[in-house]
């Protein structure tokens, strides 16, 4: 630990200002409303909010009531103040698009309101994570071609540069990520910057989510990865079922560093995990035996010192050893490992016959039509997701009405067995995958692993698969740009780029760096590059995440489908 204070460390981040610069701007525009208001507020905007300005902030700058904006009228208690003028301001964030503007003048309302725009681009969830929350950047950017974002992220890595940097590096690939450097550049050349002391993000990678659709089609075996899974992780905060909290009630836990339980474990695999808690309770036992034979001055002082630290801790341990025990039982009734062995199978490339026998049995039970979504792309590729509105068109895939309770998107995608072999066997193509598996080392040869004392990245998906994105990441670092990698670069389409800040000549290989996902990030990856970062004399070049969104297999087929793939 003594590395810790190392002179040449880079001082942390303190990512706390972003929220605070958002709370600030959020007040100055509430306040250009004197006197009481009612707050009408977007639903995926809630619990983002929350984070940045709570119920009694806002109540402190005189909002009376809070709405959730819904398809249904909504009677405020500021228009029931007869005879007083009303005022309208829609706020939007984090940009102000001139279409919105332009739907309001032809609804004839444009001059009823006032609009503005809150700057609110960044959402610190931890230490080291920040989040844009636009879960919609994926669709609307890689299926639909909407380029409406490119700017507002260019913006967030202007403000991350203003407060943090200068940039050392640029390194990047993809052609979304291009756009996105090209943009944060241009606001460098229109505004002057000025950063705050020393540079403390050194090097930036910013990578496109379709340069690796293979990594969140894996089930997540690391323990936040497979809480998000199960439970939904939003703005860094779970809601644990009754079945997890042993009452009838749900709780929710804020998911941080923290949390100093759950930042023990949120690393692990998930096998080590039960060990981990169970050596926690035995500790904590100990902890809490000690008072026995105390005289009144150390109890005293174990009472004001020990005791509120020791019942918190204990309260988060039996939260996490709930969710162990709910995660297990669900994961059994899923036949988890079969299901894992079939994955790891099809990234291999091996035993495909009986992969799809398993698909196919899957589906014919009806288990879960994103499961069964997800197998089938790690089959035959992602790129086949599109094929499918072809195959519903030609009835080789069909929607099945019926009068059983059905989700709305098992109702909408909805297989048909027993012809998928024969439909798919003429669109199989050769996948890059297989090329860029064997040139990155991607699937480690076949021998035991200890996940208990992990070698590499791959123990996020329990020796079997190194992610795609982080292994690209790793090698352009090491490699300190693309060179060497051509060939890799080429089967993924080109698109890569690499630029030496003109702000700042110090390359200072001790910055830190931050890796910024275009399209969501998994927290397996989250996990995966922690592990780099120890690996890789993590007390002085740790790694920073900056994402669009939190995603994972369920999140990402979920969008595609209600956006009709």
């Amino acid at each position: 630990m003594a590395a810790a204070f190392r002179r040449d460390a880079p001082p942390q981040p303190d990512f706390s200002l972003l929220k605070r610069l958002a709370r600030d701007q959020l007040i100055f525009l509430l306040e250009q409303l004197p006197g009481k208001k009612d707050l009408f507020i977007d639903a995926d905007l809630m619990s983002p909010l929350d984070r940045i300005a709570n119920v009694s902030t806002l109540k402190q700058h005189e909002v009376d009531k809070l709405y959730k904006v819904e398809h249904k009228a909504v009677v405020s208690s500021s228009d029931k103040a007869v005879g007083r003028v009303r005022r309208y301001k829609i706020i939007f964030t984090p940009q102000k698009f001139f279409a919105c503007e332009a739907i309001l003048e032809e609804h004839g309302a444009f001059g009823d309101v006032s609009c503005d725009q809150w700057d609110f681009h960044l959402l610190p969830v931890d230490d080291d994570i920040i989040s844009l929350e636009l879960p919609e950047f994926f669709t609307d950017t890689f299926l639909a071609g909407d380029q409406r974002w490119v700017r507002t992220v260019g913006s967030a890595l202007h403000l991350l540069h203003s407060l943090f940097g200068p940039f050392s590096k640029v390194y990047g690939i993809g052609r979304i990520a291009k756009m996105v450097y090209e943009s944060f550049r241009i606001q460098l050349q229109t505004e002057e910057t000025r950063t705050r002391g020393d540079a403390q993000i050194g090097n930036v990678f910013i990578i496109d989510r379709d340069v690796d659709l293979v990594t969140p089609l894996c089930s997540q075996v690391v323990y936040e990865g497979l809480v998000d899974d199960i439970f939904r992780i939003k703005c860094g905060c779970v809601e644990f079922s009754p079945d997890v909290t042993s009452s009838e009630k749900s709780v929710k836990v804020m998911l941080n560093s923290q949390d100093k339980v759950f930042n023990e474990i949120r690393n692990e695999h998930f096998s080590n995990v039960f060990g981990f808690l169970s050596q926690k309770a035995r500790t904590l036992q100990t902890a809490y035996d000690r008072r026995r034979g105390m005289d009144i001055k150390q109890m005293k002082t174990f009472v004001s010192e020990e005791l509120k630290g020791l019942k918190q801790e204990h309260r988060l341990l039996s939260l996490h050893i709930g969710a162990s025990e709910a995660m297990m039982k669900r994961k059994t009734k899923q036949d988890f490992q079969e299901m894992l062995r079939t994955e790891h199978s099809l990234l291999e490339g091996f035993e495909i016959r009986e992969c799809i026998n398993f698909i196919e049995e899957h589906i014919n039970r009806q288990v879960s039509v994103l499961e069964s979504l997800r197998l089938l792309c790690l089959l035959y590729g992602f790129e086949h997701l599109l094929t499918f509105s072809s195959l519903r068109t030609l009835g080789l895939i069909q929607e099945q009405q019926t009068t059983e309770t059905l989700s709305a998107v098992e109702t909408r995608v909805r297989l048909t067995a027993g012809r998928l072999t024969e439909a798919f066997s003429s669109l199989a193509k050769k996948s890059n995958f297989r090329a860029l598996s064997r040139r990155l080392n991607l699937v480690p040869k076949s021998e035991d692993y200890d996940l208990r004392v992990p070698k590499d990245m791959s123990y996020v998906f329990s020796g079997a698969y190194v992610p795609l994105s982080c292994r690209l990441i790793e090698q352009v670092l090491d490699r300190e740009g693309w060179s060497g990698l051509e060939e890799v670069t080429r089967l993924l389409n080109r698109h890569e780029f690499s630029v030496t800040g003109k702000l700042s000549t110090n390359q200072n290989s001790q910055r830190r760096v931050l890796v910024l996902f275009l399209g969501g990030c998994t927290f397996s990856e989250i996990a995966a590059l922690r592990f780099l970062a120890r690996e890789r004399d993590c007390l002085n070049k740790p790694i920073l995440f900056l994402t669009t969104a939190i995603t994972n297999s369920s999140r990402l087929l979920e969008s595609l489908v209600q956006n009709k793939v």
